[in-house]
């Protein structure tokens, strides 16, 4: 009988002691080495891929956000929306293309089928706001000009990029509006704009946020 509860005794113990060294190794020691190689080795990305402007965080590359605030102050018009780059439609389309209503609680696609009649028509309510928001004296959008992407949001509804295509459109807008030539807008976006990775994995890509930043930059140095 005694042999049988020491026994008991040494298991219990033994078990506790694995417990408690497991618990510090993978609760403790672990996540520490971890986060230390990420720290030291990968700052920006361990930390959200953080983008700053000024010295402050103003978003992350990976995660698209709205522009609707006025790019300078004391420019605060209903339309100060159109003096940014504008990124996809996000979490179902507005009422135009400006509104895009980024929402981190609300990421996710529409869930509509490609046939469904709400989703033409809003692709169709889409594209003509787009062709009219980026319509400017002098230069005329037309509905064939418009790219997929304009019109359309993504798997997320959270996508930070554009295609060249749809950042190209936009040039003669933000030139308009911020008083600025085209041929400088126009450096602005081949400067942002990113190949396939590696060469060959997915699409050329314009991250909005950077681009915006350095919109901001170029405007405030008139």
């Amino acid at each position: 009988m005694n042999n049988s509860i020491t026994n008991t005794a040494r298991l219990l113990w033994a078990g506790l002691r694995a417990l408690l060294v497991l618990t510090v190794v993978t609760g403790v020691v672990y996540p520490l080495v971890v986060t230390g190689v990420a720290q030291a080795a990968f700052s920006n990305k361990a930390n959200g891929s953080e983008v700053k402007s000024d010295g402050k965080v103003v978003g992350s590359s990976l995660i698209g956000q709205s522009y609707n605030l006025p790019l300078k102050k004391g420019q605060e018009t209903p339309d100060a929306a159109l003096q940014w780059f504008q990124g996809r439609p996000a979490n179902g389309l507005g009422s135009n293309s400006i509104n895009t209503q980024y929402k981190l609680l609300l990421s996710g696609a529409t869930n509509l089928s490609a046939d469904s009649k709400v989703l033409i028509q809003q692709v169709k309510d889409a594209k003509a706001a787009v062709v009219k928001d980026n319509s400017v004296p002098g230069y005329t959008v037309t509905p064939s000009q418009v790219p997929a992407d304009a019109v359309t949001s993504s798997g997320s509804g959270l996508d930070p990029d554009i295609s060249p295509a749809y950042a190209d459109l936009q040039v003669h807008r933000i030139a308009a509006k911020n008083n600025l030539s085209v041929a400088q807008v126009e450096k602005l976006v081949k400067d942002h704009t990113d190949g396939r990775t590696l060469g060959f994995i997915g699409e050329p890509r314009v991250n909005v946020l950077e681009l915006n930043i350095a919109l901001k930059d170029l405007v405030a140095k008139k």
